[in-house]
């Protein structure tokens, strides 16, 4: 549930947005992309989100329905313009991202009175992002639908700072979020923000206080942190050549999901969604990059050794 948008790149890489003479046109926005990673591994999703009433919108309701995504909760706002999204990409490392979410994102007007709540009851994972708590409705909706869900619920910590007034204006509502939230996924700015700690150890001891079950700090180049009541797993990067990093983070929340759906212990769900995450990095887009499991199973099999450092802790 969530952020969507037309994610409009360049096709030359290094060269600054003003001097790009051409662009690709692809299915943009998070949570929706978790929901197309999730699908390209074989699961059932669907994504709870709203869009314009122009060709844009009409673009993403095609393409939802190409990647296998169920499309019937997405409505359109009439007088908001479906959110573009561009990007300048600069490989290994600096990729600015630039939101057109003007005047109001149609994915800020869901209600929480339109919400099928039997169906998000069902699902056995109900995905959220911190974005859906920046503005009302959509902020008392993403709350409503946490609390609705009695399963395994992720609450992707999704720190974008030009949604916010400030890092303070979130920190309370991230924290209401967590009450019902029993995974949490975010990269240590995002930790920081939630939970006012950006050592990974210090980060992921802070959201097991909160209540999560399962606590995952992104760490970038350094790899993976994630940690239960178990102890804590840490998983080095898998090596690739960066194209475009944008939509990396997406495919691991894709994939986390598939490996929550399977039952995998903490260290394969971990390793397996840093390798999807390195092959949507090593590619342009992001919807149209995800991998399928054998994908990344491959590239595992590939980098096996490689860099294996995995560290294993008893405590947290």
């Amino acid at each position: 549930m969530g952020r969507v948008s037309v994610d409009v790149y360049p096709l030359q890489i290094g060269v600054a947005l003003e001097d790009v003479e051409s662009f690709g046109k692809y299915l943009g926005g998070s949570p929706t992309n978790v929901a197309v990673a999730a699908a390209r591994h074989g699961n059932r999703t669907a994504v709870i989100t709203r869009t314009g009433a122009d060709p844009f919108g009409r673009f993403i309701h095609r393409k939802l329905g190409e990647y296998g995504v169920d499309d019937r909760f997405v409505t359109d706002v009439p007088g908001l313009p479906t959110p573009l999204a561009f990007c300048e990409i600069f490989p290994p490392d600096d990729f600015p991202l630039y939101f057109y979410r003007y005047p109001k994102a149609p994915d800020l007007e869901i209600y929480p009175e339109e919400l099928d709540l039997e169906a998000i009851a069902e699902a056995r994972i109900f995905w959220a992002t911190v974005t859906g708590l920046s503005q009302e409705p959509s902020r008392e909706a993403t709350l409503t639908a946490l609390a609705a869900h009695p399963g395994t619920t992720v609450l992707d910590l999704d720190w974008r700072p030009m949604f916010w007034e400030s890092p303070e204006a979130a920190k309370d509502l991230i924290a209401r979020a967590l009450e019902n939230a029993t995974v949490a996924v975010g990269n240590l700015e995002e930790c920081e923000v939630a939970v006012g700690e950006r050592e990974p150890h210090a980060a992921a001891r802070a959201l097991l206080d909160r209540g999560v079950s399962v606590a995952i700090v992104k760490q970038g180049p350094r790899g993976t942190l994630a940690a239960s009541a178990d102890g804590i797993v840490e998983v080095p990067p898998t090596p690739v050549e960066v194209v475009n990093g944008l939509g990396a983070g997406d495919a691991f929340g894709g994939a986390v999901c598939h490996g929550l759906l399977n039952g995998w212990d903490l260290e394969r769900i971990v390793r397996f969604a840093g390798a999807a995450g390195a092959i949507v990095a090593s590619r342009l887009a992001c919807a149209d990059a995800m991998p399928d499991s054998g994908e990344v199973e491959r590239l595992l099999a590939e980098t096996a050794g490689t860099a294996d450092t995995t560290n294993k802790e008893t405590t947290v």
